[in-house]
């Protein structure tokens, strides 16, 4: 697949791959290396040799250039249209620092319809979500605390949970399986990454089933998810359904000794409504079961929590990886109805803004149907590397041939991983010390090879780790010779 000044302009300018997006972009394509010498072909042969060595099958794009120029320096089948997975969130972040700002926070609010006569509220309570994307049971804790402070100690009318700030999905992505913990539902409430904690112990007959909304401080039992033990092989957990709560089978051939494990919360305004109750209980504000509003609430602020801001969010979320930051911080700038709807938005900011030609069907990369090239990666990345983006990105260091981290290296490489079964992606900077900083992006994917996937195979699919493992070593083995070569 050697690269060519054809191949390349042609990726850059029209994104051969998704005709929708043909027409010339809003900024000029990336300057080329000038000459094709026979050292610049040799290198990009020894780049071809290492990807054809690492045996992904499938297709491996990648791009390098100068961060500052936008000069491409290297590349192999850069304007392939590839699943970005996990990378997407980078693109993500600049998108809700563009549109947000750094310093946006998102409030939770406690309201109260009515006055308050003698510790209880005249009217109805209501815990008020804002979209918060990482407030967890402590934090809801130290709410209800406010909230005691107040004198209040319970309510005349409904106690009422609202999470429409934001748009509702049962789940992000469909194809995953439905009971991973990073596949969860979304709304403007959201608590624990919409996760319920499930521990299960063996007892003298059968096993102790527990489901609890932990956080570091506080560890409330939860009431509106539960799980039912039943004898079968496969799958090892299947959703039941419930129309006020999650109701789950687990098969008890799976469960051995004991263990625990994060499942998805389905009804996240319900779930967080709960633990509030929980949590206020012990407090001594006493409140009814909650029930979901369907209208925008008004009413007196009681007591609010707000988030930390945008920018320290979007560094948890690169670091970690979560699904649910990303998806809830893309709705939230985006202001869309729907989460495809909202993904288009950002595939338009991407375009006008950066010149890029993709196809975006979520903010996490958790759909394996989004499309980018190593080419476009690179285009967003120069684009951006005068702002917060490189600064926010997870350390991924210097690698070895294996893909060991190399300590104490000089060179440092700022980037985001990306992982779905058979994809492998790897983008963001390479700065050495005194030297010039450069954009990168690496995507491997057997497209064919997951798509024949059955559902059952999909948490742990036969050859994922081994395929997963000669993926990483590759972009170990490109990032240092980029380093070398260029940096």
């Amino acid at each position: 697949m050697g690269w060519t000044r054809r191949g390349i302009l042609a990726g850059l300018l029209a994104g051969a791959a998704f005709p929708a997006a043909a027409e010339a972009p809003s900024v000029s394509p990336l300057p080329r290396r000038r000459g094709d010498g026979g050292e610049t072909r040799q290198q990009i042969e020894t780049a071809a040799r290492l990807i054809a060595a690492a045996q992904l099958g499938g297709a491996v794009g990648c791009l390098v250039a100068d961060a500052a120029t936008g000069a491409v320096l290297e590349a192999e089948a850069a304007d392939l249209g590839l699943p970005p997975a996990s990378v997407m969130k980078a693109l993500t972040a600049a998108y809700a620092l563009d549109r947000l700002g750094a310093a946006h926070r998102f409030e939770t609010r406690v309201l109260a319809t009515g006055p308050v006569v003698g510790g209880v509220v005249q009217g109805d309570l209501l815990l008020v979500g804002g979209g918060d994307p990482v407030l967890d049971s402590d934090m809801l804790g130290d709410l209800a605390a406010r909230l005691a402070a107040q004198g209040i100690r319970g309510v005349r009318g409904r106690y009422l949970a609202w999470g429409g700030a934001l748009p509702a999905l049962e789940r992000i992505d469909a194809e995953q399986p439905e009971f991973v913990g990073y596949n969860p539902a979304l709304a403007g409430l959201n608590l624990n990454f919409n996760r319920v904690n499930f521990e299960w112990a063996r007892a003298a007959q059968g096993w102790t089933l527990t489901m609890d909304a932990r956080a570091e401080r506080f560890v409330p039992l939860v009431r509106m998810a539960e799980v039912q033990v039943v004898s079968r092989a496969q799958p090892l957990f299947r959703y039941e359904g419930g129309a006020g709560g999650d109701r789950w089978t687990v098969a008890a051939e799976a469960l051995g000794k004991g263990g625990s494990r994060w499942l998805p919360v389905r009804h996240p305004a319900i779930y967080a409504g709960e633990v509030f109750q929980t949590l206020c209980a012990a407090q001594g504000v006493v409140l009814p079961d909650v029930a979901v509003a369907e209208m925008r609430p008004e009413g007196a602020v009681l007591a609010a929590h707000r988030s930390e801001t945008l920018d320290m969010i979007l560094r948890g979320m690169l670091k970690h990886s979560t699904n649910l930051t990303a998806e809830v911080t893309g709705l939230a700038a985006s202001e869309a109805a729907s989460l495809r709807v909202s993904a288009l938005a950002m595939q338009e900011w991407a375009r006008l803004r950066h010149g890029v030609s993709a196809r975006f069907v979520d903010h996490s990369g958790l759909g394996g149907s989004s499309r980018i090239s190593a080419a476009d990666m690179v285009r967003a990345l120069v684009g951006v590397q005068d702002g917060m983006l490189p600064g926010l990105l997870k350390p991924h260091g210097m690698r070895d041939g294996k893909g060991k981290l190399i300590e104490g290296h000089p060179v440092q490489v700022l980037a985001k991983t990306g992982t779905l079964n058979f994809v492998s992606s790897l983008a963001g900077y390479i700065q050495p010390p005194g030297g010039r900083r450069l954009a990168f992006a690496i995507f491997a994917a057997d497209v064919p090879r997951r798509a024949a996937l059955a559902e059952a195979e999909r948490e742990r699919p036969a050859g994922g780790e081994a395929w997963l493992k000669r993926a990483r070593a590759l972009q170990a083995q490109l990032v240092s010779r980029w380093a070398g070569l260029y940096a």
